[in-house]
């Protein structure tokens, strides 16, 4: 699906008018909408037809007719019936689709708007929360446009040809009919506000289970190894809890809803059926028996169609609500605004900041504080400081993950803030202290986001990486499945297979993130020894609490509180003795 159809389905989304936006979705498709409207008409045809064949069959026996009569009545009902089946399978065929499309169309919504936003609202947001929108709100749609749609046509269908068929047969009784529809709408809306609260309600206990439960499955090493255990239960406990009150409120409701509806309906039929005797019992409408069942039977169709609309009212309030959940996500205004902007078909490397600034939403001071700073295209900087002093806000300011609240930085002489980061990033790679994988092959996480990559180039990017060895070895070479998050392979192998992702893609721009400090002495040996390569030729970004990592760095720069307070070269920083050669010092045991 194009970027622009995303972008209109995620424009058709509006979180205080959920009922019209699930309009304007389906309203996208009219030809299926219109096809599969006009099949469950006809498919509907014999449930307002029937009772008229039942009144002439009634009325042929009271008056003692002939069976040929009785014949061409059923001949009509068979008629009737049998069309249902092929008109219900093009209404299913037809509308299904369209339910499904919609789904899909709100997921591929979701998806690509949180690719678009910026990493301040993913670090503030629950991955557990943005799977619980992604899989179950749209999965909550789906359901209320299958279990709504059928009875709310059905309910329009009979009572049009319930007050059609009556018009023509018995016109005086109309009025009668015209109490149930207000009386319906009475319980609709006298309901509303309750149950789109207690909705609401339920939806955000449910959230805070999805993220407690999430945090317990991430956490569960953290919680083993220090006997947690009972503590990690307790706090699912407290939100399952959550959901379990919330969830009986809204069933109490639901309940209330229900019964209301049905002794209403079901008040309403059994009047109408005495009334209609009533009358043809005094003679006030000349009403023959055939005809008060016929009355009866409509209004008692009417008043099912509408008990059953007023049933679905929890499923409907749900799927409502959970459109707003989507909305909360497809209008969330926190973007990282790359449309219009500058698109870059070459990087050299050269980054220069000019006193760029950067502050937290709601910190009181900058993480970082006028930073001026030339890296040369092809040298390698490496950023120490104690912890807190701004490093990794450098290296998301340069990856464009965070934008300077003050001042400019440059690529190649370009404004960053002119320029679409998308294809910044082509010429980018980044090596994290924790190498991210999929549940893939070891080929496949190499050449992850590349298409027509060939084997060659990869073989001498795992080679590169220091990682052709043990590839050979796993009982399937490059096409071993690593398991969820690389749980299959050593801290060490991840880390190496992270580099041969960086080293396949050739990049320009190379940002390393503490990428050795997690690793045994021999691993961070064959990392280091990787890493040497894969930075040559490259402008090379480092952060490294391990001073012995950065020696060979082409500059080495201090930060303290946000600020540059020393940089130079290893020996030229030593020589100094200010700030770095006391961290120097401390880390050789020397201080």
């Amino acid at each position: 699906m194009g970027r622009k159809t995303l972008s209109r389905v995620s424009g058709m989304i509006d979180g205080a008018h959920p009922a019209r936006s699930i309009l304007r979705l389906l309203a996208r498709r009219p030809g299926r909408i219109s096809v599969a409207v006009l099949a469950f008409a006809l498919k509907e045809v014999p449930l307002w037809f029937l009772p008229v064949v039942t009144a002439a069959i009634i009325d042929i026996v009271a008056d003692d007719g002939e069976v040929s009569q009785v014949a061409w009545w059923f001949a009509v009902a068979a008629v009737l019936l049998l069309q249902n089946y092929p008109n219900h399978i093009v209404y299913t065929r037809n509308f299904m689709t369209v339910v499904r499309d919609t789904g899909a169309d709100l997921r591929n919504a979701l998806a690509a708007h949180l690719q678009s936003l910026s990493i301040g609202y993913h670090s503030r947001t629950s991955s557990s929360l943005v799977q619980t929108k992604v899989v179950r709100d749209v999965e909550n749609v789906e359901l209320m446009l299958q279990q709504v749609t059928h009875p709310l046509l059905s309910a329009i269908m009979v009572m049009a040809g319930a007050l059609s068929m009556t018009a023509v047969a018995v016109p005086q009784f109309l009025p009668v009919y015209a109490l149930a529809v207000p009386i319906a709408i009475g319980i609709r809306y006298g309901m509303r506000n309750r149950s789109r609260a207690r909705n609401e309600t339920f939806r955000r206990e449910v959230e805070v289970l999805s993220s407690r439960v999430g945090e317990m499955a991430s956490l569960i090493p953290v919680t083993r190894a220090h006997g947690l255990e009972e503590t990690a239960v307790t706090r699912v406990a407290h939100g399952a809890d959550g959901v379990r009150r919330a969830g009986l409120h809204l069933d109490m409701l639901n309940g209330h809803v229900a019964s209301i509806s049905w002794v209403a309906m079901q008040l309403l039929g059994v009047g109408c059926l005495v009334l209609a005797a009533l009358f043809s019992l005094t003679g006030v409408l000349p009403i023959t028996p055939g005809e008060v069942v016929l009355l009866s039977t409509y209004f008692t169709l009417l008043t099912q169609g509408l008990t059953q609309l007023l049933m679905l009212i929890p499923v409907g309030a749900r799927g409502l609500e959970s459109v707003r959940s989507i909305a909360e996500v497809l209008q969330e205004p926190d973007l990282e605004l790359n449309e219009g902007r500058d698109a870059v078909a070459d990087v050299s490397g050269e980054i220069d900041l000019h006193a760029a600034s950067h502050r937290y939403a709601g910190a009181g001071d900058d993480a970082l504080h006028r930073i001026d700073l030339r890296i040369p295209a092809g040298a390698t900087v490496a950023f120490v400081g104690s912890s807190g002093s701004g490093k990794s806000t450098m290296l998301n300011l340069v990856l464009g993950f965070l934008r300077p609240t003050s001042g400019r930085i440059l690529l190649d002489g370009r404004d960053m803030q002119e320029l679409d980061l998308r294809t910044v990033r082509r010429f980018v790679s980044v090596v994290p202290q924790e190498s991210v994988l999929f549940e893939g092959t070891i080929r496949e996480n190499v050449a992850y986001g590349l298409r027509d990559v060939d084997d060659a180039r990869i073989e001498r990017a795992l080679r590169d990486a220091n990682a052709w060895q043990f590839v050979q070895d796993q009982p399937h070479g490059w096409d071993t499945v690593v398991g969820e998050r690389g749980a299959r392979l050593s801290g060490g192998q991840r880390q190496r297979l992270a580099i041969a992702r960086a080293l396949v893609r050739d990049p320009r721009i190379l940002l390393l993130d503490e990428a050795t400090s997690a690793l045994d002495p021999e691993s961070e040996e064959l990392v280091k020894d990787a890493l040497g390569r894969l930075m040559q030729g490259r402008t090379t970004l480092v952060v490294a609490h391990r001073l012995s990592t950065v020696r060979q760095a082409d500059t080495i720069v201090v930060l303290e509180g946000g600020r540059i307070v020393e940089q130079g070269s290893h020996a030229e920083l030593l020589e100094r003795g200010g700030r770095y050669a006391h961290l120097h010092l401390t880390q050789a045991g020397l201080a």
